[in-house]
């Protein structure tokens, strides 16, 4: 890799980062349910190409990075779920009964 191929790595990856942070930073709190299922979509690629890399045999440094991606993007997709899962239940009604429309006649 040389090194104007490595500054604009660097380059995409600030920018990506930075670019990220201000989406996320700007999401209204009534959004986050659908975005993090989004991210949990977007997690499961990322694992789908880390596991790609870790058996691909390019070699034993892209392999035990592709095995540190794979354990860090399966965390991140378990996560993602079980945290949008929680999300979920805090909307749901405990022990409710369903609701039958009452009106004056049925007083």
């Amino acid at each position: 890799m040389t090194t104007e191929m490595l500054i604009a790595s660097l380059y995409v990856f600030v920018l990506a980062a930075f670019l990220g942070y201000q989406v996320i930073s700007r999401v209204p709190p009534l959004l986050h349910t659908p975005l993090m299922s989004a991210t949990n979509a977007i997690s499961g690629i990322s694992l789908v190409g880390s596991i790609v890399i870790a058996g691909a045999h390019h070699g034993r440094a892209a392999t035990v990075l592709g095995f540190i991606a794979v354990v860090c993007s399966t965390t991140n997709v378990v996560g993602g779920f079980i945290i949008t899962d929680r999300m979920l239940r805090m909307f749901k009604r405990k022990g409710s009964k369903p609701e039958t429309k009452s009106g004056p006649a049925s007083k």
